[in-house]
Formats: structure tokens, C-alpha cells, sequence
């Protein structure tokens, strides 16, 4: 209670408000969500606070979406979710979330406290569940502290190694109230300790040293805010560079350092690899031979030792950021290895022109690396792309590259299909004057497609580009050629996947030539509806692939 005017005024607020003040005050614009009587004061504190929200038709897109927001944004994306199968539903997006670092807040609702073990609707322990999903899982205990550690969620998700973060609300917590707090200190992310300069040091003289030094950077690069200190040390040291993850775009295409294509050989070749914010996980075959020659010397810097598999000569872990900072001035003046910068950048080329026999096939049913052309070649510069489905994307991986960090989304190592709608609604409410572009596998497709229902309902016009090939060709290829047969691999041929978006208010047309692809998306885009083009593509396309997906 306090004094106005001579009057008594109650300045206290129930729990759903004073959470969703944090929020609001940590800088959340959005919240995803599925309506559920057990969150309903989060829902009623958003709309009174002015925070968006957005209701999707699966909680998994809620989660998805909040992850999403956090990829194209580095915000803390948030999401709410009624309990039980609310919060189970969400439970892939945390573990996607988990393996791709991404600050997400999820808050659940619980059954209530007063009558827990008694068979409450949709009563469970969620945290017990989820605990191993995430940075933190807890249970808000009192009204009084729901704006406090509603804040500290935020700034752990933020933290560090960024990650997923969930808290439930037993129903008659959040429907009990206490004080708005007047003040409070305002919450900065701990970033980690500071590089250590004989480290740094030690890091420059081995590139200085080295006949054949190259860089793979992942994430962590993005996540840290540290994409110019990593151009800086690229360019200071003349490195070849290669990326995976979030860091796609930390250089554009063309840089005299970059080598996408030539990564086998960079990395199977060099006598010194400096592994930045990326894990060593399956993509580089764990740090082992071939993918990393045998002898070479490993330089680690990172926000932890998080899979860090293999022996380094260095590890610098901590605030990634300033560490890239001092290298990037230690390292300054390492002269050029002309040769060995020659070699990767032929063998750049001659990938890229192995490539063309794939990206300017005119065969119908249409070739998907053509697909995938087509839709780059008509996208703007600053188009967001988002990648959902296995070989359709493995081509889309491999031929989409972006001029700066932050306009490829996918599900990332942990590969869970169906995220791309919840990604691609998340980009365009961050970034509605750009273009965004969903390629979508028919398979994946399958996942989440009543979101387009989400999006028509508010207004969010992602174009979906669909390679519809009729089959899991993840699965049925290398069934068919390590096993001579394929079980459970085959879809419906031409499903009709644009009329059933044309169904739910948004924009569809079917495509079966590669001339057709670009008028196609032109009218998608000028139809200012979510769209979908639907693109038949060869089954028998299959994906180069050089690394095993298990």
C-alpha cells in the first residue's frame, strides 16, 4: 500500500503481472504461446504491459518460435506453456535450444500447490523432466519472488555458454500477488573471465609458426557479439576461414579468406586448426582424422570446454569476444603463406564448378540444388533464410551463402524437423522489411504446417519454398545403398501442400519446371500473404554427402 494524493493505493500485482514486467523491462517485445488455463496471468500481464503476443497451434512452435527470436535477434527469446502436454510438447525445442545454445525462457504452468499428489489436471513434475534440458529449471515458490528471478532467467539464458531456461508457476502462486518493486539493479550477462595473455600470447606465436594454420568458427562466435574481432584476427593473420552454424556469414562470399567449399582440405590438410566457439561434434567427425589432419595443432578459444574432444596446444576459454580481440592484435603482421592460400582457393573453384552441373540442370522434375539456386538468385541481399528438412537443406547448406552472419537459420545439431515455421514467424517479426524465406522439405513440411494458420491469423508473410520430393530421401538413399532397400522412406508424390496452405488464407501455386521458379516467387512475395511454392522435385537427386548423420 502506498500514498496518492491523500489516498490509499494497493500497488500490489498477481504473479503472471510482475513476471511479465520483468520481461517487459528486460526487453522482450513478444511472447509465443498456446492458450492454457493454467497461464492465463502471464497472457493477461503481457497484453497489459504491451508485449505482442503471439498464439500458435503446438506448443513446440511456441518454444520453437522464442528460440528463433533468440537466433536472429541474440535476445532472449520467451515463451509460455500450460502444463503438462504443454510442457512436454515444448521439451524438443528446449533440447534444440540446449544443443544450439540459444537463450530461450520458457515458463510453464503447474498444477497447484496446494493439492500437488493428488491428481491435479495435468499435474507433473516438469522440472524433474526438463532439468537436464537446460542452464536452470526451478519452480516459483512465492508471488514475492517472481519478479526477481524472472529477471535472473533472463540473465542466465544470457550468460556464458547462452542456453535454455524454464521455470513453472503453480496456478495459485501465479494467481497470489505482491508489491511491484520500485527499483532494480539492472541485470548484466556474465560474459566470463578475461583471456589470459600469456595464452594469447603463446596463440600468436604458433600462428606466426605455421606453414598451413586454418580457423573453423561456429556459434559461439555469434552468440558472443564477436563476429568483427573474428574478421579482424582473419584478416590480421591472413587465415583461411571456414564456418559452421550460426557463424555462416561472418565473411561473404568472395573474401580472399573464406573457403566453404574447401573446407576438407583446409582442415585435413593444415598443421594448426584454431577451433572458435564451435564444438567438436559429428560435423567435424569429432576432431579426428580425416576431417582434421592427424598431426595438426589445435588452438581452442570458446565461452567453456564445452566438447572439446581432442588435445590443444592452447585453450583459451572465457569472454570470447575480448579474447578475439587480443589475438586479433597479437597476431597482426603474421605474413601471408601465399602457396598454401593458393591451393585452398583452387580448390574452391573447382568445387564451385563441380557445383554448376547441379545448380543449372534444367531437368524436370526439378534438380533441388537448381531449386535452391533459383530462390537465392531472386532473394534480396538482406533476405533471412531458414532452413527445415534433411537433404533438401543439406543442398540449401551448401549453395545459400549470405553476405553477413544472422540470415541462416536451421535446426542445428540436434536436427529437429518441423521448427521452420516457428524460426521463419520469429525473423519476420524482428525484421519485417526483409525478405524471409522458408525451405522446407516435403517431410519436414508434414511437422508444423498448421502454423500458417499462426501466421495468416497475424499477419506474418514468410514465403515457403517446399522441395517435394515424395520420399525421406535422408533415409531412403543411403537405405538403398547400404542396405539394398527401403523401409518406411516413401511420401505421397505431389502431394498438394499449396493448396492446403491457399486453404488456410495464405498464397500457394504449384511449380514442376525451374523457368517457373522465379515468376512463382515474385507473385508469392507481391501477394503480401504467407505463401507457399510448391516445387516437384527428382526424388533421385541424392545429397554429396561426406560425413555420417549419426
Amino acid at each position: 500500500m502506498r500514498v496518492r494524493s491523500g489516498q490509499l493505493v494497493d500497488d500490489s500485482v498477481n504473479t503472471g503481472g510482475l513476471i511479465a514486467l520483468a520481461l517487459k523491462r528486460a526487453g522482450t517485445r513478444h511472447l509465443f504461446t498456446l492458450n492454457g488455463g493454467h497461464i492465463w496471468p502471464i497472457l493477461t500481464g503481457a497484453a497489459e504491459h504491451g508485449i505482442r503476443i503471439i498464439d500458435v497451434r503446438h506448443e513446440q512452435s511456441a518454444a520453437f518460435a522464442a528460440e528463433g527470436w533468440a537466433k536472429v535477434t541474440r535476445e532472449c527469446g520467451v515463451a509460455a506453456v500450460t502444463a503438462g502436454p504443454g510442457v512436454t510438447n515444448a521439451m524438443s525445442a528446449l533440447a534444440q535450444a540446449q544443443a544450439g545454445d540459444s537463450p530461450i525462457f520458457v515458463i510453464g504452468g503447474r498444477a497447484p500447490e496446494a493439492r500437488w499428489g493428488m491428481g491435479s489436471l495435468q499435474e507433473m513434475d516438469h522440472v524433474a523432466v526438463v532439468k537436464s534440458l537446460t542452464k536452470k529449471a526451478l519452480t516459483l515458490a512465492s508471488p514475492e519472488e517472481a519478479y526477481g528471478l524472472a529477471a535472473e532467467c533472463m540473465r542466465t539464458a544470457l550468460s556464458r555458454r547462452t542456453g535454455p531456461v524454464f521455470m513453472d508457476v503453480p496456478i495459485d502462486a501465479f494467481f497470489g500477488a505482491a508489491d511491484v518493486p520500485e527499483a532494480t539493479e539492472h541485470l548484466t550477462p556474465d560474459l566470463g573471465p578475461a583471456p589470459d595473455p600469456d595464452a594469447i600470447t603463446l596463440a600468436a606465436r604458433l600462428i606466426r609458426e605455421a606453414e598451413r594454420p586454418a580457423v573453423i568458427a561456429g556459434g559461439s562466435v555469434w552468440w558472443s557479439h564477436a563476429e568483427t574481432e573474428l574478421t579482424r584476427l582473419v584478416d590480421a593473420a591472413h587465415l583461411p576461414l571456414c564456418v559452421n552454424g550460426m557463424a555462416r556469414g561472418m565473411l561473404p562470399r568472395g573474401h580472399p579468406l573464406f573457403f566453404p567449399r574447401a573446407r576438407g582440405l583446409a582442415l585435413g590438410e593444415a598443421d594448426l586448426i584454431l577451433v572458435i566457439g564451435v564444438p567438436l561434434d559429428f560435423r567435424l567427425n569429432f576432431g579426428q582424422p580425416p576431417v582434421f589432419a592427424e598431426g595438426a595443432k589445435l588452438v581452442v578459444m570458446d565461452v567453456d570446454d564445452h566438447r572439446k574432444h581432442r588435445r590443444s596446444e592452447v585453450a583459451i576459454y572465457g569472454d570470447l569476444k575480448a579474447a578475439l580481440a587480443a589475438l586479433a592484435g597479437a597476431a597482426a603482421g603474421t605474413p601471408e603463406r601465399v602457396s598454401w592460400l593458393d591451393k585452398l582457393r583452387q580448390s574452391e573453384a573447382a568445387s564451385r564448378r563441380r557445383d554448376q552441373a547441379m545448380t543449372q540442370s534444367d531437368s524436370s522434375p526439378v534438380h533441388p540444388a537448381r531449386l535452391i539456386a533459383e530462390v537465392e538468385r531472386f532473394s534480396d541481399p538482406d533476405a533471412i533464410f531458414v532452413g527445415d528438412g534433411g537433404d533438401f537443406v543439406s543442398f540449401a547448406g551448401r549453395l545459400v551463402e549470405r553476405s553477413q552472419p544472422g540470415l541462416w537459420l536451421d535446426p542445428g545439431p540436434y536436427g529437429c524437423l518441423g521448427s521452420g515455421p516457428a524460426y521463419a514467424m520469429a525473423a519476420k517479426l524482428a525484421h519485417p522489411d526483409r525478405q524471409v524465406i522458408l525451405l522446407s522439405g516435403d517431410g519436414a513440411f508434414g511437422f508444423s504446417a498448421m502454423e500458417f494458420d499462426t501466421m495468416v491469423r497475424h499477419r506474418i508473410p514468410v514465403v515457403c519454398v517446399i522441395g517435394n520430393n515424395g520420399i525421406w530421401a535422408l533415409e531412403k538413399h543411403p537405405m538403398m545403398s547400404m542396405l539394398g532397400l527401403s523401409i518406411a522412406a516413401d511420401l505421397g508424390p505431389r502431394t498438394r501442400y499449396d493448396k492446403l496452405v491457399e486453404s488456410l488464407g495464405g498464397y500457394g501455386e504449384l511449380v514442376d519446371r525451374p523457368e517457373q521458379i522465379g515468376p512463382a516467387l515474385g507473385r508469392a512475395f507481391r501477394s503480401g500473404l504467407p505463401a507457399c511454392i510448391n516445387t516437384i522435385c527428382d526424388p533421385d537427386a541424392e545429397y554429396p554427402r561426406s560425413s555420417v548423420l549419426m
